[in-house]
């Protein structure tokens, strides 16, 4: 039981990392906003992403690259680059507080996305979870039917539609990961985003100066670095315990958003904020249970 609660502790902390490594990321991406468009933070993100990703390439070598899917890894990548322009260009637009709260948004359309498009069974409990989280959502969203949709709330209906792209991208991951090794699709992932984020960039391209170079390059090393410490965090530990951990990145934010840009936090966003991912989590634990289900009965089966 010691190693077991020492293993828990571990992948706690490595949650809380990864959820700190993500918000400097996004307060570094409003910074480096002030001197380059969002869409070339966005190149840069993942260019110096891919570079620090390089060793892992070698290490697996040129097996990594076999696969009879290219098509479908090209149209995940498309999906993860247009969720990444939408949220890189509301982060230079919204309060961060109230951006990364409307990101939490997509385990529910994942969730959603599965039930009517690749028929999964959804319970009756993960409905209301569904529905508990969009409520959540017009609780930050505060929608009113005579105001013009333009400024903060196009900004977070753009976050919303991030949110939205990048579900459809973990619905491709997860129809991958049935034949594809998770080394393979996360390497496909920043080797097509890459090039296929240049041709977007160009056209707003600025040369930064050296303040500016460091910040996109250490946009680039977060985002990497959050996503390999999420990703050993889930493995060393029940996601169902793990997941609630990244809940971390709104007080993470705020924190940093004030300091940095004297950004302040309405308590809706907060309320809203938590609803949504009390639904997130809650969608992620009942997956949790679900897999450990298939895995018993596979067991016995086979």
């Amino acid at each position: 039981m010691p190693n077991s609660n020492k293993t828990l502790a571990k992948a706690i902390m490595m949650m809380l990392i990864s959820a700190f490594a993500f918000s400097l990321m996004t307060v570094l991406i409003r910074w480096s906003a002030q001197a380059l468009h969002p869409f070339q933070i966005a190149f840069f993100r993942n260019l110096f992403g891919l570079v620090f990703m390089l060793p892992w390439i070698i290490q697996y070598g040129i097996k990594i690259f076999q696969t009879d899917k290219l098509s479908i890894f090209i149209i995940r990548a498309i999906l993860g680059l247009m969720s990444m322009f939408s949220y890189f260009w509301a982060l230079t637009v919204l309060p961060l507080s109230k951006a990364v709260s409307l990101s939490f948004t997509v385990p529910i359309f994942v969730t959603l996305g599965a039930a009517l498009f690749l028929k999964e069974k959804v319970n009756i409990r993960r409905w209301l979870a569904i529905i508990f989280g969009f409520i959540g959502t017009l609780v930050i969203l505060r929608p009113n039917l005579y105001q013009d949709i333009s400024g903060e709330m196009f900004a977070s209906l753009v976050v919303v539609l991030s949110s939205i792209t990048m579900a459809a991208s973990v619905l491709i991951i997860k129809s991958l990961s049935k034949t594809e090794a998770p080394h393979t699709i996360v390497l496909f992932m920043v080797l097509l985003m890459t090039p296929l984020s240049l041709p977007v960039a160009i056209p707003v391209w600025q040369w930064p100066d050296w303040p500016i170079w460091l910040a996109v390059i250490a946009v680039g090393f977060m985002g990497s670095l959050a996503h390999v410490i999420f990703t050993h965090a889930i493995k060393m530990a029940d996601v169902s315990i793990v997941v609630p951990f990244d809940f971390a990145r709104l007080p993470f934010v705020i924190v940093l958003a004030w300091f940095m840009f004297d950004q302040s936090v309405d308590y809706l966003t907060v309320l809203g904020a938590s609803m949504v991912f009390a639904s997130g989590a809650y969608i992620a634990h009942r997956e949790a249970q679900l897999n450990k289900k298939r895995a018993t009965a596979d067991k016995i089966t086979g």
